[in-house]
């Protein structure tokens, strides 16, 4: 009985760095931009059926027969984009819940992109949060990635959690309930996105490589796969702005970048929660990602 006991409480006992929180950042950017409503900015894209809103929250899922997606009415050139997102718990197994940029419809096979990806996972353990930046067709064709990707210090299935992407002409930040994850700064316009871009969100069957690179498939004995989105935030230079529209900070600097203290949370984050940096991959031909020098 005894042992029985200890092995219980083993089992209870989070296992790796999960529940240990990042320090704080010590600014929150989300606090500094107002929230709307689905209907205000945004419209469905596909998957009509597999849509509802209610209470200002919106509801997308994915069965055998399809998935949904939806995207902003306007186009941004720089701005903060978040949402509140909730994801389902158990067997999601080849399920992509997404929230990104794209100009895709814009300039089919030559388009920039940048994404917050959960990819789905089996019973037992914890989500991805994939992050990714396309430029110029590197997400066409011959795929080169960007990927930075993460586990989080918290259960994404039991509560919203904020999720958003602060793009402007210098960087692009990535922060999950204000905590900066990842910055990718601009170092040239051959690696940087600079054209229009909208917002979208989708749910979709990417078993071919979504789950520890394709291993685990959607089982659609779990269907329907939710995903819940609320708190939406887009807020800045939209396609139509003039030329003197400010972009967006993520820090009291107008000016952009972090703080000191936002560093090192973002530092904290990397050294406790990161689980793939495509930099350090040495498989990688980093001759196509020069911004990995340095």
């Amino acid at each position: 009985m005894a042992l029985f006991l200890s092995l219980l409480l083993i089992l209870m006992v989070p296992s790796g760095n999960a529940g240990y929180w990042p320090p704080s950042p010590g600014y929150y950017p989300s606090a500094h931009f107002s929230s709307m409503s689905f209907h205000k900015g945004y419209r469905n894209l596909w998957g009509p059926q597999h849509q509802r809103v209610d209470s200002n929250a919106l509801t997308i899922w994915l069965d055998r027969t399809s998935g949904s997606g939806f995207k902003s009415v306007r186009p941004f050139r720089s701005g903060y984009f978040g949402a509140s997102v909730k994801l389902q718990p158990g067997y999601t197994a080849g399920v992509i819940t997404a929230f990104y940029l794209s100009n895709n419809e814009a300039h089919p096979g030559h388009h920039d992109e940048v994404d917050i990806e959960f990819l789905g996972t089996t019973f037992g353990k914890p989500y991805t949060l994939q992050t990714n930046v396309y430029i110029r067709g590197s997400g066409d064709g011959r795929i080169i990635g960007r990927e930075m990707k993460f586990h989080l210090w918290f259960d994404p299935t039991k509560n919203f959690h904020h999720y958003a992407i602060l793009w402007s002409p210098k960087e692009i930040i990535f922060l999950v309930d204000d905590v900066p994850i990842r910055r990718y700064p601009r170092k040239s316009d051959a690696t940087f996105p600079l054209r229009p871009m909208w917002v979208y969100g989708s749910i979709w069957d990417a078993s071919s490589w979504a789950t520890e690179d394709g291993k685990y498939k959607a089982d659609y004995r779990y269907q329907p796969f939710f995903g819940m989105y609320t708190n939406f935030k887009a807020s800045g230079c939209s396609a139509y702005a003039p030329a003197w529209c400010r972009p967006v900070s993520a820090s009291p600097n107008r000016s952009g970048g972090l703080t000191r203290q936002q560093h090192a949370t973002m530092r904290w984050v990397h050294s406790h929660y990161m689980v793939y940096n495509y930099c350090r991959d040495h498989k990688r031909d980093h001759s196509l990602t020069p911004e990995c020098r340095g």
